[in-house]
C-alpha cells in the first residue's frame, strides 16, 4: 500500500462534503454513490498524486478520493475508475484550485483496436482551448453539473429543431464525460431518428435480438454512405461525423448502431423533456470548460495523436 495513503475520518470536514456517506463502527467515512445505472460502495480516503505540469516540473497535491470496495458500474476492462469533473467540493478541479480545464476522448471502441493509445486531459493554465475552429456555448450550472442550450440538431442539411414548437429552455442538456451517449427526450428523439433512416439508403436492422429497439444496420455507416449531424448549441455549432453517431455495440458482430438515444428508453427516463449528452459523441474534440466565464469550447482535433 502507499505511504501517503490514510482513509479520512468520518467526523472530518471532507466526509461531511460528501452528501452519500455513513460511519463505519471504525470511525471511517463510508460511501454509497450512484452514478448512471451503477452503484459504488467503499471509504472516502485521501492519497497524495503527482502531475507534470506545463513547465515541466512535477507538482503534488492531497487529493480525497472514493476507494471503491465493490462496484457494480459496468466499466470496461481498460476502466479503472472515474474521475469527477463537476462543481462540487470533492471535484477534481475543485480540490487542485484548477479554474479551467480541458479533454480530448479517444472515439469509441479504440481500446480494442490499439489499447496503447490514451486521451488527454489538462487542469489550469495551458488547458485552454483556442485557435482556428474553437466554437463557445455557455453553460449553467445546475446543482454540480453542467448544462448547455440544445437548439436543434441538423442530419444533412434538414435541420431538426429540439421542440416541435421551436422554442427551447436554457440548460436543457446536461454536458456529461462520463454517461456514454447523447440522450434525448422522446420527442425530439423520434423526430431526429427519423430523418436519419430517410438520409441512409441502407435497410436497418429488424426485430434484432442483440439490438433491440435500436436503430442498427448490418453495414458500417462511414462518411460515404451516412450524413454528417451538426449539433446546434446556444451560439455553436459542432459537427459529427457518421463514424461518431454509429458503433459497435458489440464487438464480436458487425452491426452498427445508431448512437444516439431515446431517454424513454434508458434508466435517464427521469430527465423529463432534458437531455444528456454524452461522451460518444464528445470523441475527438478538444472540449475545454472555463468556470470563470462560465463557457464550453469545442474544437475538432483528432485525439489519437495528442
Amino acid at each position: 500500500m502507499s505511504s501517503t495513503y490514510s482513509e479520512i475520518s468520518c467526523h472530518s470536514k471532507k466526509c461531511q462534503e460528501w452528501n452519500q456517506v455513513h460511519c463505519s463502527p471504525q470511525n471511517s467515512c463510508n460511501y454509497v454513490n450512484g452514478y448512471a445505472s451503477g452503484l459504488s460502495k467503499g471509504v472516502l480516503a485521501k492519497e497524495k498524486i503527482t502531475i507534470t505540469s506545463t513547465s515541466g516540473q512535477a507538482v503534488s497535491f492531497d487529493i480525497a478520493f472514493g476507494c471503491a470496495h465493490n462496484n457494480t458500474i459496468n466499466y470496461n476492462d481498460h476502466t479503472t475508475g472515474l474521475i469527477a469533473l463537476g462543481l462540487g467540493p470533492l471535484s477534481f478541479p475543485s480540490q487542485i484550485g484548477s479554474k479551467r480545464f480541458s479533454y480530448c476522448l479517444l472515439p469509441y471502441g479504440t481500446e480494442y483496436t490499439d489499447p496503447s493509445i490514451t486521451g488527454k486531459i489538462s487542469f489550469g493554465n495551458g488547458s485552454e482551448v483556442v485557435g482556428d475552429g474553437v466554437v463557445s456555448t455557455p453553460f449553467v450550472a445546475v446543482g454540480n453539473q453542467y448544462y448547455v442550450t440544445l437548439e436543434g440538431i441538423s442530419v444533412g442539411d434538414t435541420y431538426v429543431p429540439f421542440n416541435s414548437s421551436g422554442k427551447v429552455s436554457k440548460g436543457n442538456v446536461c454536458i456529461d464525460s462520463g454517461s456514454p451517449p447523447l440522450t434525448l427526450p422522446p420527442d425530439f428523439y423520434n423526430r431526429l431518428e427519423v430523418e436519419v433512416k430517410k438520409q441512409i439508403s441502407i435497410d436497418p436492422i429488424k426485430n434484432e435480438t442483440l439490438t433491440g429497439t435500436r436503430l442498427c444496420y448490418r453495414t458500417e455507416i462511414t462518411n460515404e454512405n451516412g450524413p454528417k449531424l451538426t449539433v446546434h448549441f446556444e451560439g455553436a455549432d459542432v459537427e459529427l461525423k457518421p463514424t461518431l453517431i454509429f458503433n459497435r455495440p458489440v464487438h464480436a458482430y458487425d452491426i452498427y448502431c445508431f448512437a444516439i438515444s431515446n431517454t424513454a428508453n434508458t434508466a435517464l427516463a427521469d430527465l423529463g423533456d432534458q437531455g444528456l449528452y454524452g461522451n460518444y459523441v464528445q470523441a475527438n474534440l478538444l472540449i475545454g470548460f472555463d468556470l470563470e466565464t462560465r463557457m464550453v469550447s469545442f474544437k475538432p482535433t483528432d485525439c489519437t495523436k495528442l
